[in-house]
């Protein structure tokens, strides 16, 4: 663990310190006394994965480009790495948001940045398998292994993407040990970080500017290109004339994003890009009321949900210091791709003790005694792949009271069996290494003392919604890529099909889930289209 007593914070490595000098057009919509009326060669709705790649692949094109952002503008200088702070700021709903039936809670960001700021650096390139399964079952184009692969390298390249050089820390090297001696394959992450400290509080906002977000590397570059930020800035609309969209409508945000200031913002553009993520995406389309004669728009929406277990070790753990994700497991993803049971990947998340707190799901001297043992607790999570057998058709994106998006999102049989045994496998692993006592992420399950224990108890327990903890930092879909108008809503470029000059850029396009944490698969398909984009403009 970095000495932090020596460590100076974000005050001499934030770029936005720097802001004036360096001619940056930012604008803080909450502030705003009148109305807002802009013009660019391109909007683009999100500063987040697939906002922050699209608007420097198209400045650096000469564009003019303008960002719109609903969430704040919060950069290291304000990271104090309190998780109260962190979560109201720089999480959607504060960490609030969910499905429509409150079975699954879903961590998304809502900053500049978006979910880059407050991830954990994973990065995976998009599994040969899904590109394979997109090609040959959805009807998607231009995305197979060879052609994807020099737009990952270049991604690669530019947020400085390679594999975690360090040893893991003891709730990763856990993983790894279970692997070892049961037989199962494991490998060492790929992480997004410079200069990375290995605090592992990733998920509040890198302090020291260490993780290569979006934030701090491709909307500087934009910025310095002379795109123009509008943050506290929510899209409301697209804006049309005729088969054409225009531009966009929006309103300003208050100071904390709840609640309006009755100031209007217009940005006029030659094109529309919509990156605002796999749930804001398809409302934003949705509140248009677009085109939609298939009624695919927010359709096939995908989560990996992710179930988990606890464990607790007579050895200090510490899981709440050091690179958050550094050792993953393969071995039960692809043993089949689209029949059989749903196939699932092996990862640990940080432990930081209020997000701790919320796997527990109990009270009084329960959750005391398990907060009291936290130093000595190990998790292990399974990110459940949806989208590729017949009975997981994924959910549903819709709008709620207030025009905000609503996911319904039925959790099935199909995905109850994988949660189940997932369970297992992931107890079996905590207990050949050693640990004293584990247990699901189940309400009515506690700490078994052993193996055998555990397998009977898991045997035992009824495995349906509300009981089950299961949650979400992987919203895809929605928006789905696809050359066939009938099932997918963009064509394989990220075009509208049914207006022109309208493009998504997010997750959202997936038409599966992916398989593997998705920023770098945002990346790299995103440089893809926008380049052909920035080209289109050039022609």
């Amino acid at each position: 663990m970095t000495d932090m007593s020596k460590v100076t914070l974000g005050t001499s490595t934030d770029p936005y310190n720097a802001a004036k000098e360096r001619g940056w057009d930012i604008t803080d919509a909450s502030a705003l006394t009148g109305p807002l009326e802009l013009e660019a060669d391109v909007v683009i709705v999100g500063t987040g994965a697939g906002g922050g790649t699209a608007a420097e692949t198209l400045s650096k094109a000469g564009l003019r480009v303008v960002l719109l952002e609903a969430g704040p503008l919060k950069t290291s200088t304000e990271f104090d790495m309190k998780e109260r702070g962190a979560y109201r700021d720089l999480y959607q709903e504060g960490t609030g948001r969910g499905t429509k039936d409150g079975g699954m809670v879903i961590l998304q960001g809502r900053s500049v940045g978006g979910s880059t700021t407050v991830n954990w650096t994973t990065s995976f390139r998009t599994p040969p398998q899904t590109l394979k399964f997109w090609a040959e079952h959805m009807g998607v184009s231009g995305c197979s292994v060879e052609e994807m692969a020099p737009y990952f390298a270049r991604m690669e390249e530019r947020l400085n993407i390679h594999q975690w050089p360090q040893a893991p820390n003891e709730n990763n090297a856990m993983l790894q040990r279970a692997c070892e001696k049961l037989g199962y394959e494991w490998a060492t992450i790929h992480r997004n970080v410079k200069g990375c400290l290995n605090l592992g509080l990733c998920g509040l906002g890198c302090p020291v500017d260490a993780k290569q977000s979006m934030l701090t590397t491709t909307i500087p570059e934009a910025l310095d290109n002379e795109a123009k930020l509008i943050h506290h800035a929510r899209v409301v609309r697209v804006l049309r004339e005729g088969d054409k969209v225009v531009g966009v409508e929006g309103e300003a945000l208050t100071p904390n994003v709840r609640g309006t200031t009755g100031q209007k913002i217009t940005v006029r553009a030659t094109r529309t890009v919509l990156a605002g993520g796999a749930m804001n995406t398809p409302a934003i389309l949705l509140r248009s009321n677009v085109p939609d004669p298939y009624e695919r728009i927010g359709k096939r929406t995908f989560l990996h949900p992710t179930t988990l277990t606890m464990a607790i070790y007579p050895t200090t753990i510490d899981p709440y210091f050091g690179a958050p994700q550094s050792i993953y497991s393969d071995h039960f993803q692809w043993q089949t791709v689209d029949t059989g049971p749903i196939g699932f990947k092996l990862e640990v998340p940080p432990l930081q003790p209020a997000f701790a707190a919320g796997f527990y799901s109990t009270a009084g001297e329960e959750i005391s005694s398990s907060m009291d043992a936290l130093p000595n607790t190990q998790c292990m999570i399974a990110l459940l792949r949806d989208g590729f057998h017949e009975e997981s058709q994924g959910g549903a994106v819709e709008l709620g009271d207030a025009g905000q998006p609503v996911i319904d999102y039925p959790i099935s049989d199909f995905l109850l069996e994988g949660v189940r045994r997932s369970w297992g496998i992931m107890l079996e692993m905590q207990f050949a290494t050693g640990c004293t006592s584990a247990r699901p992420a189940h309400k009515q399950a506690r700490h078994y003392g052993s193996w055998k224990e555990a397998k009977t108890a898991l045997d035992d327990l009824v495995i349906a919604p509300h009981r089950v903890t299961v949650g979400s930092a992987h919203v895809m879909g929605g928006s789905a890529m696809g050359d066939d108008p009938t099932r997918s809503v963009t064509d394989s470029s990220g075009k509208f099909h049914h207006l022109d000059d309208l493009y998504v850029m997010d997750g959202s396009l997936f038409p599966t889930s992916i398989g593997a944490n998705p920023q770098l698969s945002i990346y790299g398909l995103v440089h893809k289209l926008s380049t052909a984009l920035a080209t289109q403009f050039q022609a």
